[in-house]
């Protein structure tokens, strides 16, 4: 009975688990994780709704309008639905699991970090993770750089995106709370890297 490439889970990351299944509830290094992950999501929202509720402020014209919504629409759904509420959120969870079941101080002490796949992940997820950190690091300076309303519009796109993310982790977190399986990878390094 073999598992789908999507859920299966490698022979370092059952190691690095000990005994306990990364199924067991979240407990307190992974908890951390999770809070930490949510509180810089919701740290970005606060930073950029200011920009965004400026836009009541202004009369958009029917091309900024229609790029407002189609923008909102598209990172509703690339950045919240395929990004976090596929790939990242339950990530971050299967992370914070595998990090209660055998938490190490470092690793819980930057919990969040960890959770994100920045450290202590397989090379793959580290390049993914680091990238898209870097990534939008410069696009928020880019966007930073854009006249009003066409900031506000960007920024209106990314906190529809950011607010599923958040909602997306607390599900998640919700789900392996009550001790729902995840069927999504930690992407623990193996032994040799």
């Amino acid at each position: 009975m073999g598992l789908s490439g999507h859920e299966e889970i490698s022979a370092a990351a059952r190691a690095f688990a000990g005994p306990r299944s990364h199924n067991a509830a979240v407990r307190a290094p992974g908890l951390w994780g999770i809070v930490g992950v949510t509180a810089l999501l919701a740290n970005a929202i606060y930073r950029l709704m200011p920009r965004t509720l400026e836009l009541f402020d202004y009369e958009l014209d029917a091309v900024q309008l229609a790029t407002l919504i189609a923008w909102v629409a598209f990172m509703g759904y690339s950045e919240g639905y395929r990004a976090f509420h596929q790939m990242f959120s339950p990530r971050v969870v299967a992370r914070a699991r595998a990090l209660d079941a055998s938490p190490r101080p470092l690793f819980a002490i930057a919990a969040p970090l960890f959770c994100m796949g920045l450290f202590h992940a397989t090379r793959r997820r580290k390049i993914v993770a680091w990238s898209i950190t870097l990534g939008v690091i410069g696009l928020v300076l880019l966007v930073r750089q854009l006249p009003q309303p066409w900031r506000g519009i960007i920024d209106a796109g990314v906190v529809v995106g950011l607010g599923f993310g958040v909602v997306s982790l607390v599900y998640f977190a919700v789900r392996a709370g009550c001790g729902m399986t995840m069927t999504i990878s930690p992407d623990l390094p193996d032994a040799h890297e």
